[in-house]
């Protein structure tokens, strides 16, 4: 394996969604606080391609990909929340191109880091909660198309559920899909994971740890052979579509975990970055920040000590 873990960013990760809670200036914004702080170089961020029809026909079916092609506002796109424009689902697509690419560094360096992605709430024929295409989904279904792995696991910890993912592999005993996230918030209902962890308004950062801990020992077990972890930044106690009470420090701690949970056990981690709707954006992309510096740092270090 290289000593580096692969990070992915497209600018067409950006789009025009108008007035929102959802600011995709992060995506780039983030980018260039990575790349001024020295955590990574500018021209090694690996850029996406726009994924053909039949990688996104492995989660999507065809009359949903047709309503997005053709900008149809249909009972299978209209609870998105978000327009419905071509510069958007493009931005969608390559987000799911992004995490693929992230997911295929992964397996040959360890990790890989996808700066977007982690739309959990896109089900196979349904757009919701600011989410299009579900990513996570699309990078498991073609490394197994592939024949790259036979068993995944989703590590799902954005404050809200992950049901879009839990939807599209429901019954299927080669994905296991844990979330963990606070129970009185979006979705509802919920749909039904693998290991569902839901947790009560205010959760603090002691309380919320104590949940994770067991509930990784559950993916553990599960032999995965590739992690895609979904690590939203609104379990943020200042974030405004979380009711959770996680600190930055408590964050990180959730992030060290699975991150070297995956590495003492030699399994490759896809790292995405999920919802975050701080009041200010700038903790938002923080908290993203550090994930991908424990990311970048925990791969080099690994690799320095098997020198």
């Amino acid at each position: 394996m290289s000593s580096a873990a692969v990070v992915v960013h497209s600018p067409g990760y950006f789009c025009d969604i108008g007035p929102h809670v959802f600011p995709v200036e992060k995506f780039a914004r983030l980018r260039a606080q990575l790349v001024s702080e020295g955590e990574i170089e500018g021209g090694s961020i690996l850029e996406p391609s726009l994924p053909a029809r039949e990688e996104l026909l492995r989660v999507h079916t065809p009359e949903y990909l047709d309503d997005l092609d053709q900008l149809r506002w249909t009972p299978r796109t209209m609870m998105s929340e978000l327009p419905l424009t071509a510069e958007i689902v493009r931005a969608y697509a390559l987000a799911a191109a992004g995490t693929t690419l992230a997911a295929h560094a992964a397996l040959e360096r360890g990790a890989g880091i996808n700066l977007g992605g982690g739309f959990h709430h896109a089900s196979a024929d349904r757009a919701e909660g600011f989410c299009y295409l579900n990513d996570l989904a699309v990078a498991i279904r073609t490394l197994q198309h592939e024949g790259r792995v036979r068993r995944a696991a989703v590590v799902d910890l954005d404050v809200h559920q992950g049901n879009g993912t839990a939807l599209v592999f429901r019954g299927d005993q080669t994905v296991f899909t844990l979330s963990l996230h606070q129970e009185a918030n979006y979705p509802v209902p919920k749909a039904q994971s693998d290991l569902d962890v839901g947790l009560a308004d205010g959760t603090t950062d002691d309380e919320y740890l104590r949940a994770l801990d067991p509930a990784l020992e559950a993916v553990w077990r599960a032999a995965p052979e590739i992690v895609l972890y979904q690590a939203g930044a609104d379990p943020y106690a200042g974030d405004q579509l979380g009711g959770l009470a996680l600190t930055f420090a408590g964050l990180e701690e959730r992030d060290r975990r699975v991150l070297e949970g995956c590495a003492r056990r030699g399994i490759p981690v896809a790292v995405t970055l999920g919802g975050g709707y701080a009041r200010q954006v700038e903790d938002t992309i923080r908290i993203h920040a550090t994930t991908c510096r424990l990311a970048l740092r925990l791969v080099a270090a690994r690799a320095s000590s098997r020198k």
